[in-house]
């Protein structure tokens, strides 16, 4: 196999893949039909990326990777197919990469892209492998390659992709009800993450503080347990506080208090994420106090909680869409900032606002004002017939506005009151929007 083809090459997880198979010496493919960041960055490194998708781009092709996204209308695929040029998807090329390695997969509804992030960037002098659903400021990508035994990359539930992944650690941060358009129903997400976790060679790294995660973790031998909430776990945090913008907390394993611990990124559940990562750094020989001065200078990935307008007023981009990653951005907020906070909200996913539509109740309480965009369909039809008016309802929030257009948004930040902060919220094009207004407000400066 020479010759490696892409479809929808730009995409986050895709381009990751992309980078590494470049750096592995196969001559990489493409085809995407929007030229972004990560396409210049390919094609930088040798890719051949083609703007429209057709069944000549294929020529020549020794295997094609494809995401979950792609149909079978699509012409390199049904190409593909008539010419019996292999296809895989996108999850398979990552556990063929992963588990001939020392893999370590992190798992869970919420908080994996962070997590592994941070964790690829406190073991960065192992020299890891790491593919990442974000941009990690440590190495300016979301993917590296690296020549040590270590594979650290973020596991994909919402596909089942993950069950391709033979791992030898995994965290798992959380379990909910999420992506129920691929899964259906909340039991068959649990029955995947057991299958996950039968499926980890040596050790599960369990946040005991997640009820359903708790529960079906129970019945395996190789679990260690972290928690925020309780000291009846194998490592824990304690003392947690906000100081000078920053949480600071003790944390102890197997009853050992390892001292203080630093996190410049806010919220009580980077605290939670941060427990599994300290656990696997000590284990492959990441020195102590080492480990505490990475964990500090951790930013974080982008848009997770990604300041990018810090002048007069503040606007952060954050992926959070689920309503359990709203209600948590939220409270490390208000735990942090000091000015007035508006959430700008970018719902994800029709079909996602309708099953989780009762669970968005009271998400929003920590924020001062409220607004709602339509919803980003991400290719899906309002066959649920979501309304925003329903949202709104359900969310409780007195005040909150609907906006129909970028327009008003930028209308609002720019007066917004010396110190207000807005956070834009959502996993569609929201970030866009929030970029292009702060850059709006740069040029009038």
């Amino acid at each position: 196999m020479k010759n490696v083809f892409f479809i929808g090459i730009s995409g986050i997880g895709m381009s990751a893949l992309a980078k590494i198979m470049i750096n592995r010496g196969y001559q990489v493919f493409g085809s995407d039909l929007q030229v972004k960041k990560t396409t210049l960055e390919l094609e930088s490194l040798g890719a051949k990326i083609f703007s429209s998708h057709q069944a000549s781009n294929i020529d020549g092709m020794d295997i094609v990777v494809c995401s979950s996204a792609i149909k079978p209308d699509n012409a390199e695929y049904s190409s593909a197919l008539a010419n019996s040029i292999p296809i895989i998807k996108r999850g398979e090329l990552l556990a063929q990469l992963l588990n001939e390695k020392n893999g370590i997969a992190v798992a869970g509804t919420h908080g994996k892209t962070t997590t592994s992030s941070m964790l690829g960037a406190v073991i960065l002098d192992l020299d890891p492998t790491i593919v990442v659903g974000g941009i990690v400021p440590e190495i300016g990508s979301n993917a590296k390659f690296g020549t040590s035994e270590y594979f650290v990359a973020e596991a994909d539930e919402s596909d089942n992709s993950f069950l391709y992944l033979e791992p030898c650690y995994s965290i798992i941060t959380n379990v909910e009800a999420d992506h129920l358009e691929n899964h259906g129903c909340f039991e068959n997400i649990k029955e995947s993450f057991k299958k996950f976790m039968s499926q980890t060679k040596d050790l599960v790294l369990a946040n005991k503080d997640c009820q359903n995660l708790s529960a079906i973790s129970s019945a395996y031998e190789n679990i260690v347990t972290y928690s925020t909430e309780t000291q009846d776990a194998d490592i824990y945090a304690k003392n947690i506080e906000v100081k000078n913008g920053k949480f600071v907390y003790e944390v102890v394993l197997n009853g050992e208090n390892l001292g203080e611990f630093k996190l410049s990124i806010p919220g009580k559940h980077n605290v939670s994420n941060s427990l599994g990562v300290i656990y696997l750094a000590l284990k492959f020989g990441v020195e102590l106090e080492n480990l505490k001065e990475k964990l500090e200078k951790f930013k974080g990935a982008k848009r997770r909680y990604d300041i990018i307008h810090d002048n007069n007023i503040k606007i952060i981009d954050d992926y959070a869409h689920h309503p359990t990653e709203i209600r948590a951005t939220l409270q490390a907020a208000k735990n942090v900032e000091t000015g007035s906070i508006t959430a700008i909200f970018q719902p994800h996913r029709f079909s996602r606002v309708k099953f989780l539509l009762d669970e968005f109740k009271g998400v929003f309480d920590q924020a001062d004002r409220v607004v709602l965009l339509p919803v980003y369909s991400a290719g899906e039809q309002n066959s649920f017939n979501v309304t925003l008016g329903e949202l709104a309802e359900k969310i409780g929030k007195d005040g909150i506005a609907i906006f129909e257009d970028s327009n008003q948004v930028k209308d609002m930040v720019k007066n917004g009151e010396k110190g207000s902060v807005f956070i834009f919220m959502g996993a569609g094009d929201i970030s866009s929007m929030a970029y292009r207004i702060s850059d709006e407000i740069k040029g009038e400066a």
